[in-house]
């Protein structure tokens, strides 16, 4: 596998990642951030913060808590400006048009991997040359790959 110096992380994949703290999600991300460039935008980041404020969440974390990982996101994320060029360039696209974004991101940060849970990203692997990878295959790749 190629290097892996920026990657995309999902929605699906920071939630798990924050609510379960020792989680594969969880230790990806850690990975991530010790290892590579996490790619986000204001989609991306929005997505999440809107996604994490949910009430349903509550019982997992407190909001103060789960309001602290997305500062935390923010401040390690290499923010990208995805155009509306970038969505046109989605081939094949995504069946979950909601997951568009994280398809656009990967291309205007000119990412390596995406790191997701989500069947409608992960059937898609590889996408375009780009691996859609679980978090536990993200944790298994090796060392070397990623500097």
């Amino acid at each position: 596998m190629n290097r892996i110096r920026r990657v995309v992380f999902d929605t699906s994949t920071l939630v798990s990642a924050a609510l379960r703290i020792g989680s594969t999600p969880h230790l990806a991300l850690l990975k991530a951030l010790s290892s590579s460039d996490l790619c986000g935008s204001v989609e991306t980041l929005a997505e999440l913060e809107a996604v994490l404020s949910r009430r349903k969440f509550d019982r997992y974390l407190s909001r103060d808590e789960r309001h602290a990982f997305v500062a935390h996101i923010r401040q390690n994320v290499d923010l990208f400006v995805v155009r509306d060029y970038d969505f046109a360039r989605l081939v094949p696209p995504c069946r979950d048009r909601a997951d568009q974004k994280f398809l656009a991101l990967t291309l205007a940060a000119g990412a390596d991997a995406i790191v997701s849970s989500d069947q409608d990203l992960l059937i898609l692997h590889p996408w375009r040359g780009i691996p859609i990878l679980k978090p536990v295959d993200y944790l298994s790749i090796a060392p070397a790959d990623f500097t």
